[in-house]
């Protein structure tokens, strides 16, 4: 046992096959993982998964995972962010991230506990639909795609976006957690 992280043992990542650690949380992502495979049309190669982000605030710096980065035609179009418990109190931080992670805003912004999920539209952050089973598919997701305008986000608002999303990952995280690194300025 790590922390309070109950671990299980090992399992491979269905989409890098990578041997990982088997946690509650991590079955929560393999089990969205195959959604978006075999229900949902995604290729493996259209998933970034673990994808590092470097946030700031002020002089403090930190890289985070983002669970699940979605690519149509190379670029990012949905981002997925796992947590357990509450989603609506998972809406800022996902949003931030969708601000960040690219340098202009990422369309579809999904938040789910792993039973539940609620699909945020980027640039309003309206809820546009609930449950695992509304995540777009890879259809629905391009067609979706081009009703969006591609805005770069002004360099202000992504410094302050940065700040909100390590607030919520960073400063805000378990002690124990593996995914976040903190990094020291020399």
């Amino acid at each position: 046992m790590n922390g309070h992280h109950l671990i299980l043992g090992e399992l491979d990542d269905l989409i890098t096959g990578v041997r990982i650690k088997d946690t509650h949380d991590e079955r929560h992502r393999q089990k969205i993982a195959r959604l978006l495979i075999d229900c949902k049309g995604y290729l493996k190669s259209d998933i970034e998964p673990r994808k590092s982000l470097l946030v700031q605030a002020g002089d403090n710096r930190a890289l985070i995972k983002i669970d699940f980065l979605i690519n149509l035609s190379g670029r990012p179009y949905m981002i997925i962010m796992y947590g357990p418990g509450s989603l609506v109190t998972r809406h800022r931080p996902v949003l931030a991230a969708s601000r960040v992670m690219a340098p202009y805003q990422i369309p579809v912004a999904v938040v789910t506990n792993g039973e539940d999920a609620e699909i945020l539209e980027g640039s309003s952050s309206k809820v546009l639909s609930r449950g695992l089973n509304t995540i777009p598919s890879k259809t629905e997701l391009h067609e979706m795609a081009d009703r969006f305008d591609i805005n770069l986000i002004p360099v202000e608002r992504r410094v302050m976006e940065s700040r909100i999303l390590y607030c919520y990952e960073v400063d805000d995280s378990c002690p124990c957690d593996e995914d976040i690194c903190k990094l020291t300025i020399c």
